[in-house]
């Protein structure tokens, strides 16, 4: 069977924007200068190229572009022309809880849980993990986090905005899940069940994921007293960066619309 390929920047594809405001029929408006300048200078998009709008609050609008002024400063406007109401959304309401790994390799779990269907994701600081942020450290962040959920939302075709919250430490995370009604899920060494023994959840999932080093004990069993079930992903240890990857992946293929 052959599968055809699939690229963001494809230009044999219509190009995708998202709009920070609500769109409406009929409407020319302005697209931000950075998606401007991506579309005129990297996509090489044209006066009266078609493109698709979506402002996040669910379906999408076809629009004709149109170009006010040279490259590379450019303005891009776009009239909207016909909605569609089609959403690419997940059956599942999912939620990944990441502890924050070190590096950038949150940035990559963040594209990838996107594309493959979370709902929201929660990132927290747990005793081991490297990375300790706060402040207006931590809302810069958590904004460039926001930023790539919408490049994966243009890239794959989805039209509601997954949310990145702000981030916790652990204990306050837990404080405040205990009352948010959930299937709980953490990945945790030694447990003995496996996704495939779990029936169908009728609410929401939740998904907890530890940092490099797992989670400190008493995590463990703070975690477990708020109601998360320990879950195992196989005989394999895998990283944290690929352990959330890999599970939802897995629930979706099990209960979601893979």
């Amino acid at each position: 069977m052959a599968f055809a390929p699939c690229f963001s920047d494809n230009p044999g594809m219509t190009p995708r924007f998202f709009c920070p405001f609500p769109l409406s029929a009929g409407a020319t408006v302005q697209l931000p200068a950075e998606t401007a300048h991506h579309a005129v200078n990297v996509l090489k998009v044209g006066a009266g190229d078609t493109a698709i709008l979506f402002d996040g609050q669910g379906g999408q609008w076809r629009a004709t572009l149109a170009i006010h002024g040279k490259p590379p400063k450019a303005a891009l406007m776009a009239t909207l022309e016909t909605f569609d109401a089609q959403d690419n959304e997940s059956p599942l309401d999912i939620t990944l809880v990441q502890a924050l790994p070190a590096g950038d390799k949150m940035d990559w779990v963040v594209q990838k849980a996107v594309e493959l269907g979370v709902t929201r994701i929660q990132p927290v600081m747990a005793k081991r993990s490297v990375v300790k942020l706060s402040g207006e450290r931590a809302e810069r962040r958590v904004a460039h986090w926001r930023s790539i959920v919408i490049a994966a939302c243009e890239q794959s075709g989805r039209n509601r905005v997954p949310d990145v919250a702000p981030i916790l430490e652990l204990p306050r995370y837990l404080s405040q899940s205990v009352e948010q009604p959930a299937l709980r899920l953490i990945c945790a060494p030694g447990a003995t069940t496996g996704l495939r023994e779990m029936a169908k959840p009728a609410q929401s999932v939740t998904l907890f994921i530890g940092p490099e080093s797992g989670f400190d004990e008493g995590e463990l069993l703070a975690a477990c007293s708020a109601g998360f079930q320990p879950i195992h992903l196989g005989p394999r240890v895998l990283r944290t960066e690929t352990a959330g990857l890999a599970a939802l992946a897995a629930i979706m293929t099990l209960w979601g619309d893979f």
